[in-house]
């Protein structure tokens, strides 16, 4: 199905264009523009372009600060197309850092680097706080790795600390949002189908990357979800726990091709559980 000339081509464009607009965000960076948050919107537009992302989004996103988004996690895929609709910077674990190129990418879009241990949770908590309180909006992977693009994985609590904290005597806005994989070609996307975008496991990366470059056109769907209301505040389990129902529902209904407002057929909500 993979197509190496469209392969070559694509991932060709994808460096191309990645190494002509880094300078420019990294001078964005050093004089604190706008720009470091409107540089990296085109820059994700064009590699989803590139790469043959078509996204289709439902919902409203949030506009309020500090607002700190929460989606789950299929893809190394996933930063291109969140970052193509959010201005904000990602949480990330700490080895991304060190991955060739992506790291500097993560880098470069400001990206929150984290332990995925409770001991830490208090100084990343700080960490995230202070992102917040200047302004910034942060999106989260809370289920600590990458899924199959079948079903959502367990959102981890500790994880939601920020959540539970004042950010600078300002109300937090926290938004669940759901992303899918639903289609190649305009054909629906089955289960078996879904790893030549979904990377998981013990995946390795350029092989992945090279197979679903060399693909044709997905579709990926997304979903913005209501924000969690006050009464999910009082603890960060209440509020991973609704993120994650939404999540769950919204990721069910996508691959089940169902509308908005509507739920999820009971094989499709147990697939997503």
């Amino acid at each position: 199905m993979a197509s190496p000339i469209r392969a070559v081509i694509r991932l060709l464009l994808y460096l191309t264009l990645t190494f002509a607009l880094m300078p420019a965000q990294l001078l964005a960076l050093l004089a604190a523009s706008r720009l470091r948050e409107n540089i990296p919107l085109f820059y994700h537009r064009l590699c989803c372009r590139i790469l043959g992302l078509t996204i289709e989004a439902r919902g409203s996103m949030a506009t309020a600060r500090p607002t700190l988004f929460v989606s789950n996690h299929t893809s190394y895929l996933d930063i291109m197309v969140l970052a193509s609709l959010i201005p904000g910077s990602f949480v990330a674990k700490r080895e991304v850092a060190k991955w060739p190129l992506f790291g500097l990418l993560a880098k470069l879009q400001r990206t929150v680097f984290v332990v995925r241990d409770r001991r830490h949770a208090v100084a990343q908590r700080d960490e995230m706080t202070q992102r917040l309180v200047a302004g910034d909006a942060l999106i989260l992977f809370p289920e600590g790795t990458s899924n199959d693009g079948n079903r959502v994985l367990p959102f981890k609590s500790s994880l939601f600390a920020v959540a539970h904290h004042e950010i600078g005597g300002r109300t937090l806005t926290v938004q669940p949002v759901s992303i899918a994989y639903v289609a190649l070609d305009g054909m629906p996307l089955g289960r078996f189908l879904r790893p030549f975008y979904a990377w998981y496991g013990d995946m390795e990366l350029a092989p992945h990357l090279w197979r679903s470059a060399g693909l044709g056109n997905a579709t990926v769907m997304v979903e913005f979800h209501p924000p969690a209301p006050p009464q999910a505040f009082a603890s960060r389990k209440a509020v991973a726990d609704y993120c994650y129902g939404k999540v769950a529902a919204g990721v069910a209904r996508a691959l089940s091709g169902r509308p908005i407002g509507a739920e999820p057929a009971a094989g499709a909500r147990e697939a997503a559980e």
